[in-house]
C-alpha cells in the first residue's frame, strides 16, 4: 500500500518543520512537500498533487479559506485544518470546516515540543481519516452567511423558568458525529422547523470552537442553536452543542430534561465523548429518546447507542453511501444497536416523528 502523501501549508517555518518531524516518522505516511502560503502550494501541486493537505488559516498573499474554496471547487482533496485556539482563529476554522474541510487540529501558541507528546496521535489519526475521506460530499457549498444574533422579544422580557407542558413525558434526540459532522449537522438542522424536539448534540470539536460553531448554525436555522451550559434546559426547538473539552450528560428532574457540562477524562480519546452523552440518555430518558449517530471516524458512541436501544430508545444511523467517513456509524451497526440506517438528507424526518410518539 502506499504512503499517504501529505503537504503542509503554512507560513511559520517552525511549526512546518515541527510538523513534518512529526508526521515522517509515523508509519504510511510521507510529507511531500511543506511551503509557507497557497500560492507555493499550487505551483508545486502543478507537478504532484497531495493525498491530504495540512493548512494554516491566516496566511500572506491567500488566506486558507480562499485555498480551501478554490480546492474544493476546482479539485476536492481532503484537509485538515491546523490551527491556533483563539477566538479569532475559531470563527476562522468554523468557516474552513464549513467550506469543506475534514478536521481541525489545535496548533499550539507556545510550546510546540509539548505538541508532539500532547497532538501526534490526534494529528496522525486526523491526516489518516481524512485520507479515506470523501471530500466530493462536501465540494460546492456556498459560502456561509454572516454571523447575526437572533433578537426578539426574549431581549427585553424576563426568561420564564418554564413552559407548560404539552405531554406528561418529554421527547428528546441525542446527535453524535465527528470527521465530517459539521456539514451533515448542519444539513439536518437547517431542515428542521422551530416547532422541533429538543436535541442535544456532541460534536469532536476542540475546546473554544463550538461557541463559533453554535453561533454559525443559529445563523441559518429556524430552530435555536446554542453551545451548552451547566444546566440548561433541553427544549423544543432548540438544540444545545456539548462545548469542546467537557462532556455533556443528560439529566432529568420529574418529566423535565437538563444539560450537565461537567469535566473528566478523555472517553474513547474523546472529551466531550457521544458514548458519554448516549449513555445518560439511555438511563435518563430511556424510550423517549432517539439516538442519531453520523458520520465520524473511530467507534465513540457504539456502546452509548447500544445502551439506548436496550433501554428502549429508538437509534438511527447515517448510511454508508452518505457518510464522509463511515466509522462511528458502522461500529454502531456492528455492536447491534441500530435499529435502522439511513440517508443524511432523511435523518430529520427520523427526529420529527420524535414529536408523534
Amino acid at each position: 500500500m502506499n504512503d499517504i502523501k501529505v503537504m503542509i501549508v503554512d507560513d511559520s517555518a517552525v511549526v512546518r518543520q515541527v510538523l513534518s518531524g512529526l508526521l515522517n516518522a509515523a508509519p504510511g505516511i510521507t510529507v511531500m512537500h511543506a511551503v509557507a502560503n497557497p500560492l507555493l502550494a499550487m505551483e508545486r501541486m502543478k507537478v504532484q498533487w497531495p493525498d491530504v493537505i495540512v493548512l494554516d488559516v491566516e496566511m500572506p498573499k491567500m488566506d486558507g479559506i480562499t485555498f480551501l474554496r478554490k480546492l474544493m471547487t476546482e479539485h476536492p482533496t481532503p484537509v485538515v485544518i491546523c490551527s491556533t485556539l483563539t477566538e479569532k482563529g475559531a470563527q476562522t476554522s468554523v468557516e474552513a470546516l464549513t467550506a469543506g474541510a475534514v478536521a481541525i487540529i489545535t496548533k499550539p501558541r507556545l510550546d510546540l515540543k509539548q505538541f508532539l507528546h500532547d497532538s501526534a496521535d490526534e494529528l496522525i489519526s486526523a491526516v489518516r481519516a481524512a485520507a479515506g475521506a470523501r471530500v466530493g460530499k462536501l465540494a460546492n457549498r456556498p459560502a456561509p452567511p454572516p454571523v447575526t444574533v437572533k433578537l426578539n422579544a426574549d431581549a427585553i422580557l424576563p426568561p420564564m423558568d418554564a413552559r407548560p407542558m404539552t405531554a406528561t413525558t418529554e421527547r428528546i434526540v441525542a446527535i453524535g458525529t465527528s470527521t465530517g459532522g459539521t456539514q451533515a449537522l448542519e444539513e439536518v438542522l437547517t431542515c428542521l422547523p422551530r416547532v422541533s424536539p429538543g436535541i442535544v448534540v456532541v460534536q469532536h470539536m476542540p475546546e473554544k470552537f463550538t461557541a463559533a460553531f453554535a453561533a454559525r448554525l443559529d445563523s441559518v436555522c429556524q430552530v435555536r442553536v446554542k453551545e451548552a451550559e451547566n444546566n440548561d434546559r433541553v427544549l423544543q426547538g432548540q438544540v444545545l452543542i456539548a462545548p469542546g473539552g467537557k462532556h455533556m450528560l443528560l439529566r432529568r428532574t420529574g418529566a423535565q430534561y437538563f444539560v450537565e457540562v461537567v469535566d473528566g477524562p478523555l472517553v474513547n480519546r474523546h472529551r466531550p465523548s457521544v458514548d458519554v452523552l448516549f449513555r445518560s440518555a439511555a438511563r435518563a430518558a430511556g424510550a423517549n429518546a432517539l439516538g442519531v449517530i453520523m458520520t465520524g471516524m473511530g467507534d465513540d458512541g457504539a456502546a452509548g447507542m447500544l445502551e439506548m436501544f436496550k433501554a428502549g430508545a429508538r437509534t438511527v444511523a447515517q448510511d454508508e453511501a452518505s457518510c464522509v467517513v463511515y466509522g462511528m456509524p458502522k461500529e454502531a451497526v456492528k455492536k447491534g444497536g441500530v435499529e435502522k440506517s439511513v440517508p443524511l438528507n432523511a435523518i430529520y424526518r427520523e427526529i420529527l416523528q420524535q414529536l408523534q410518539y
